[in-house]
């Protein structure tokens, strides 16, 4: 591909499930079905762990979580191992961030050439109580799910609606018009994450929509029974604030409305692109750090390895990229960093080691690794043990160090009903899964190096009871906004 500038767009909790172009015919999604249309869309895209600053630091560094550690939401990104901002910006590229990073601070060297309106951690610090594996306590921030969903705007709506108007100062004014040396923007916005609160014009829209579902699975007697998201749903005990099925449907129209209401600010955007005579030489890409389970099975919020929450929208278009196209191929955000030197001009060996995990998108776009397998892991909060997930072909293995395994079959069972785990007819093909996993990571070693991490931190803020006491911040804050601890 020529050297062209780039354009990052990243949504925080977008569920691939809520994407109009992913086949979700309620939610409208306009301008990033548009995008998708012009360019190439994978169908089965994973973050590398399913919440927020592992999964941006695994995009910064286009690496797994066993290889770079960030392993929860107190172990923050710090600039320490260099990112492909780091080494675009060091090679004389103009690298702009534009809205939520969820790092350490921007007091670190994050690789960015300016960060502006940036978001980062609460007190360089994060979700303390996520260092408490054992004996997991209840999270009393946890009414907000319920508590906070309806109309109006929020904290994050109006920095949202910011970070497109400041995106647009930069496109109109200040992006560099220099054909030899790309310039990179990334604008990274917070919805569709909640608290649910969404513009009256969208969260109406949804609320008395006469297709709007409930959360499949979400009766009890349905829901699936597993220890790891047994321990999730008793520590971030969302579910008991939904005491009736209407605060169920004000919750799933909050989401829609966000995703609907973020859809917008990415269409402002692109929009600015183009008027400003910049779409032919800018290329786009669009993701989400991860998902959102938003009632399935009982669980709202991250933190599981279900497609709702593992899986991500990723879309990339612009000059060299097939237009219209969908690739099966199983994606993964280690990806982009590849992807990002390619479309730069600047890939070569010193950019793109063969340390790094990923394949670029384009190669992926254009046939290349049609068998590979990827990896998705979680070691944080509400759950005491790891979670790992690979996905090759029509499988995904969950492996789980200390609990059962689990088999899905998404090519028969894209919903992910039958739990396939404990099946005598699947015996062989939960061995050769297994297999994969243990060729590319020791599960238990992983497990044993991210809790060694944690006990230091939890000593270093004060153990167990000091960061309960601290309490739960339910989610980050704004730049200017105080935090929120229950």
């Amino acid at each position: 591909m020529r050297p062209r500038n780039l354009l990052v767009i990243m949504s925080d909790e977008h569920s691939v499930r809520t994407v109009g172009c992913h086949g979700n015919r309620v939610v409208r999604t306009p301008n990033i079905d548009r995008l998708a249309a012009r360019g190439t869309r994978f169908s089965s895209a994973y973050c590398t762990s399913p919440v927020c600053i592992p999964a941006r630091a695994g995009f910064a560094l286009g690496r797994y979580q066993h290889q770079i550690g960030f392993w929860d939401n107190a172990d923050p990104y710090d600039g320490s191992i260099p990112s492909w901002h780091h080494v675009l910006r060091d090679r004389g590229h103009e690298v702009t961030a534009i809205g939520k990073l969820h790092f350490r601070s921007s007091d670190d060297d994050n690789g960015f050439s300016r960060e502006l309106l940036a978001m980062h951690v609460i007190e360089g610090k994060g979700d303390l109580m996520g260092l408490v594996r054992e004996d997991l306590p209840v999270r009393k921030g946890a009414w907000k799910m319920a508590g906070m969903t309806g109309p109006g705007e929020s904290m994050y709506t109006r920095y949202d609606r910011d970070i497109a108007s400041r995106a647009q100062v930069w496109l109109q004014e200040e992006a560099p018009r220099d054909p030899a040396r790309p310039w990179v923007l990334f604008v990274s916005f917070v919805s569709p994450h909640f608290p649910l609160t969404a513009p009256a014009e969208h969260f109406y829209h949804y609320y008395r929509h006469p297709e709007l579902p409930l959360p499949k699975q979400y009766a009890p007697d349905d829901r699936p029974r597993h220890p790891f998201l047994e321990d999730y749903a008793r520590s971030f005990c969302y579910d008991d604030h939904f005491d009736t099925e209407d605060k169920v449907r004000r919750s799933v129209a909050g989401y829609y409305g966000l995703c609907t209401f973020m859809d917008e600010q990415v269409g402002k955007v692109l929009d600015a692109l183009e008027s400003t005579g910049l779409g032919a030489s800018t290329r786009v890409v669009y993701t989400s750090d991860h998902g959102d389970n938003l009632g399935a099975r009982g669980l709202w919020g991250k933190s599981t390895m279900y497609e709702e929450a593992a899986a991500v929208p990723l879309i990339v278009a612009g000059e060299g990229i097939p237009a219209g196209r969908v690739v099966d191929t199983t994606a993964s955000h280690v990806d982009v960093w590849p992807f990002v030197m390619d479309c730069v001009g600047a890939a070569d060996a010193e950019t793109v080691p063969a340390s790094l995990a990923g394949t670029s998108l384009a190669a992926l776009a254009e046939g290349a690794r049609p068998d590979r397998t990827v990896v998705c892991e979680y070691h944080g909060m509400g759950s005491t043990t790891a979670a790992f997930m690979i996905r090759h072909g029509r499988y995904k293995y969950v492996h789980y160090v200390g609990y059962p395994a689990q088999l899905f079959d998404l090519e028969a069972d894209p919903e992910e009903l039958t739990d396939l785990g404990a099946d005598p007819a699947h015996a062989g093909t939960l061995a050769s899964a297994r297999a994969r996993l243990e060729a590319l990571l020791d599960p238990v070693a992983v497990d044993a190096a991210a809790k060694a991490r944690q006990s230091i931190l939890l000593a270093e803020n004060g153990g167990r009871e000091a960061v309960i006491a601290r309490g739960d911040l339910g989610f980050s804050v704004p730049p200017g906004v105080s935090p929120m601890f229950d």
